[in-house]
């Protein structure tokens, strides 16, 4: 278990900066603060805008089990799917024992794990890659591009990665979203935005063709350089797949808590 403080952050950042992207994307979405659980959902097909979250400090079995089925229950309510995140350390030591057996009885399946991360870095030398040019997402096409490194990385479809981005004005304008491009070909992107006094790391992705070389990191150093140049922040937040937490530990941040994704059951 890490400094609770740094676990309360990582949620906080979760609630804020989501808050923004999903009314982004639908300015009637539900991003409620209920007792213990925070919503922001705009029932998009790209599924990570579809989010809830716990938020109660160190709920113990009882109130976790509460706080789930409350969960369910809201995402039962909408249209489209998506994840309930569970940050592990916010749980009491009883309550993280026995927050597998609990999510099943409330008809979730973990989908994936994660990792937040922070760090007091910023700001950051301007990143260079012999085999990149970067460029910052201003225009449709290149919020297109951005939407499809999403969808390959992840493993979205194409229509559903374009119905997160397509479109917005915020991407081309209030974040710091960024492209690397290959010989004149988009292979990886990074982005950063403000988030309650922090610069927060979204939406990192790099084609599967292109693992591997490097591309990952320079793209975010770079979202992470003109983002703390802008805002002049010093400290940034993320939150770290299994393949991106080595990464991130190269550029200076520091794992949090453990991350739970948890999806309903069919």
């Amino acid at each position: 278990m890490t400094d609770l403080a740094d676990s309360i952050e990582s949620m906080e950042q979760l609630a804020s900066g989501w808050r923004d992207l999903v009314l982004d994307r639908d300015a009637g979405a539900d991003v409620r603060d209920l007792p213990g659980i925070a919503v922001r959902w705009a029932d998009s097909r790209f599924l990570f805008w579809n989010c809830v979250a716990l938020t109660e400090i160190e709920a113990g079995p009882q109130l976790l089990r509460q706080r789930l089925s409350q969960a369910v229950d809201i995402m039962r309510s909408k249209q489209r799917p998506g994840f309930l995140w569970v940050f592990e350390d916010l749980l009491d030591e009883q309550a993280r024992a026995g927050l597998p057996q609990a999510a099943a009885g409330a008809g979730l399946v973990h989908a994936f794990p994660a990792t937040g991360m922070a760090g007091d870095l910023l700001p950051i030398p301007e990143p260079q890659h012999p085999e990149l040019t970067f460029t910052r997402v201003r225009t449709d096409e290149q919020l297109l591009a951005y939407a499809d490194l999403n969808s390959s990385a992840y493993g979205f479809p194409v229509a559903h990665g374009r119905a997160g981005l397509v479109g917005s004005a915020l991407w081309k304008s209030g974040v710091y979203a960024y492209l690397g491009v290959r010989e004149g070909i988009p292979v990886a992107c990074a982005a950063t935005i403000e988030a309650a006094g922090r610069l927060f790391v979204v939406l990192v992705a790099t084609h599967p063709d292109w693992e591997r070389r490097g591309y990952g990191e320079a793209v975010t150093r770079k979202a992470l350089h003109e983002g703390g140049r802008a805002t002049g922040l010093t400290r940034a937040t993320l939150h770290a797949t299994l393949a991106g937490g080595p990464v991130y530990r190269r550029i200076g941040f520091v794992p949090n808590s453990p991350i739970h994704f948890y999806s309903l059951a069919s």
